[in-house]
């Protein structure tokens, strides 16, 4: 998603627009709410799910170990 998009969103997505936002299918988005592994917050309204996008956004701005640089001289 570009940033444009990104600033668009609502607060709440359902499962295959989060999955856009982090770049995985749609199904695997679905198998990892249904195994309580989706890394943030996941609302289940009734039959609905909903994601809210502002821990989205804070996951994938952070740096992942693998890129991040060490202060450590």
């Amino acid at each position: 998603m570009t940033r444009d998009e990104l600033a668009t969103l609502p607060a709440l997505l359902d499962v295959p627009t989060a999955a856009k936002v982090l770049g995985i299918g749609r199904s695997l988005a679905y198998d990892l709410v249904r195994r309580g592994e989706w890394p943030t917050t996941v609302l289940h309204i009734g039959k609905l799910i909903k994601i809210p996008t502002a821990p989205l956004l804070v996951l994938i701005s952070q740096p992942t170990a693998e890129f991040a640089v060490s202060d450590r001289g």
